[in-house]
């Protein structure tokens, strides 16, 4: 019994599985194909659970089910009876048996028969019956996923170009919008195309890198390989050696995303470009330069300015950038007195680059230098000395890594920046020494007052000890006040001592002020003799001393106003004593 059961389930894995597809067994529908290593399977798929039926090849066993590649990508098959068949020729044929021939690979022409098997590597092979030389493979024909030992390719000679396109949709592999591809130029760079434009780039290939991907480390040297010969053909591999089952793959959105799976799930490794960001081809125009932050921003290079000043400001910067000043020198002239060159690190090398051969980074000058239409040039560690004699396209600033790039300027663009430095510089000398002056203005005004008020406080300090009754000490702002700040109107006379002004005070009074000139020869000791000898005298003919004020070289005294002749007497005299006495 146990013996019949295990005959009854191999008889049912041979008709679900298969090792190979002969003319005489055709693959159907619930039938699979394995590669025998069984990491692979090839079989019919409904991605979107409908009646649209696929060919495909994913990974075996891997929840949820991950596609490689397509066959029938653009036209499903709808009937049950479906089957993939090949032909003695070695051309596989997709049938369906309302369509018919739904798709094709095309004739080998193989001579003594053929089968198609599913290899190790992921392909999908054509084999001759005798020789075993393999006639076709859906390498040959990628779809949105590269797998180890699958590449992307051209070769300028036969026209032949082997690219990766994105899905539709997730759920429809029909092709997409977006084609990953490299360039014949040398050396060569990745692309993401969006139907006939650029979307993304790699940069240029420096021997074991991308100059566009600034921390591409040895990890990453060990996933690609590009290698380009002088038949005009260039190849573009990608091999993880740690994880086998590992992809790359071109989104529905354009992203290109490698995957690795570590036994259980599917890890992200890399993925460029990254939606608002400066991976988007030219956002910032032609000279302008995308500052790789979040969110990102344009500046224009050195010596430009925006092309558009209004839409810049609106954070459309896709006009790109001018010159400020052109250069003064045309086609192969040196322009050697009016131009020089303005370094700018850590750049994404720009689009449309040109590679030439120098010897090293000092001729990689020389040869932009004399030749005018040489707009830029970067000499780069594995590649070399690559020029542009195009508009600077796609430059891209990093905060870390990069290339040195450095840019043809007229003179007057750095001249002017040194005169800018040294007008700033002598602004802030100015503005310095002004400061400077000014605070010196004012410590010096205020130890002038510091100075009067102690002297003011030691004249009074001296008048205490002396019996003055009734003596006040007015403030120069009363005086100035009650006197009309000491005008022509209110003054009485003048003598060798000083002038006289007529005043009030607040409280109605009215005073009569002597103010002392510096030239009257009347110092410390005379000037308060005065006060005390006039305010001891009573008499009817002299004015009485009200008090004095003592100011900075200010020295008043203060009467009370009278009208009789004894104030002219007494103010106009020579002296105190004299007028007492006439």
């Amino acid at each position: 019994m146990t013996r019949f059961v295990c005959l009854l389930l191999f008889v049912m894995l041979l008709s679900f599985t298969y090792a190979a597809i002969t003319p005489t067994s055709p693959l159907s529908i619930g039938q699979t194909l394995n590669s025998s290593d069984g990491v692979y399977q090839l079989g019919f798929f409904s991605p979107n659970n409908t009646q649209n039926q696929y060919v495909g090849i994913w990974f075996k066993g891997i929840i949820p089910r991950v596609v490689v590649w397509v066959a029938n990508r653009e036209k499903p098959v709808t009937d049950s009876t479906a089957n993939l068949a090949i032909t003695s020729k070695g051309n596989l044929l997709l049938f369906s048996g309302k369509d018919g021939i739904v798709w094709s690979s095309g004739e080998t022409f193989a001579s003594n028969g053929s089968h198609a098997e599913l290899s190790d590597s992921g392909s999908l092979i054509v084999v001759d019956k005798v020789s075993g030389r393999i006639l076709w493979q859906s390498f040959d024909h990628l779809g949105d996923t590269l797998l180890h030992s699958s590449f992307l390719m051209y070769n300028l000679v036969t026209g032949e170009k082997r690219v990766v396109t994105s899905w539709k949709s997730y759920t429809d592999p029909s092709p997409g919008d977006f084609v990953g591809e490299i360039t014949p130029q040398v050396p060569s760079q990745g692309f993401i195309m969006r139907g006939l434009r650029p979307y993304w780039r790699s940069g240029p290939w420096a021997k074991t890198r991308f100059t566009g991907v600034p921390l591409m480390d040895e990890s990453y040297t060990s996933t690609f390989s590009l290698h380009q010969d002088v038949n005009g053909s260039g190849y573009l591999s990608f091999f993880q050696r740690r994880y086998k089952i590992s992809r790359i793959i071109l989104t529905p959105e354009g992203s290109m995303k490698i995957f690795r799976y570590n036994g259980t799930n599917w890890e992200l490794y890399y993925e460029a470009p990254l939606a608002n960001s400066c991976h988007i081809y030219g956002v910032c125009g032609p000279f302008g330069l995308c500052v790789s932050s979040v969110p990102p921003k344009c500046k224009c290079f050195k010596g430009f300015v925006p092309k558009s000043i209004d839409e810049w400001k609106r954070g459309n910067w896709t006009s790109g950038c001018v010159r400020r000043t052109e250069l003064l020198c045309q086609g192969n002239s040196t322009g050697e007195d009016v131009n020089v060159f303005h370094p700018v690190a850590n750049i994404k090398p720009p689009d449309s680059y040109e590679f030439a051969n120098s010897l090293n980074a000092e001729e990689c000058y020389q040869s932009c230098f004399h030749n005018c239409s040489c707009l830029a040039f970067s000499y780069i560690s594995g590649i070399g000395c690559l020029v542009w004699n195009h508009d600077l396209m796609d430059a891209v600033q990093f905060s870390a890594g990069g290339e040195l790039l450095s840019i043809r300027l007229a003179r007057s663009e750095l001249d002017g920046n040194k005169r800018k430095k040294t007008i700033v510089a002598s602004t802030v000398s100015l503005t310095l020494f002004v400061i400077l002056g000014l605070a010196s203005f004012g410590f010096w005004r205020c130890r002038l007052e510091d100075n009067a008020h102690i002297l003011k406080d030691a004249w009074r300090n001296e008048l205490k000890p002396q019996d003055v009754p009734g003596l006040d000490f007015f403030e120069m702002n009363t005086i100035q006040t009650a006197t009309n700040n000491f005008s022509l109107s209110n003054k009485l006379g003048q003598g060798g001592f000083g002038s006289v002004y007529k005043g009030k005070l607040q409280d109605g009074k009215e005073i009569a002020v002597k103010r002392l000139s510096s030239s009257s020869g009347q110092g410390k000791e005379e000037f308060m003799n005065e006060i005390v000898l006039i305010s001891k005298l009573q008499h009817t003919n002299l004015v009485r001393i009200l008090g004095c004020c003592i100011e900075g070289e200010e020295r008043l005294l203060i009467y009370e106003f009278m009208l009789n002749k004894s104030l002219d007497t007494f103010i106009f005299g020579r002296s105190l004593l004299a007028s007492f006495f006439s």
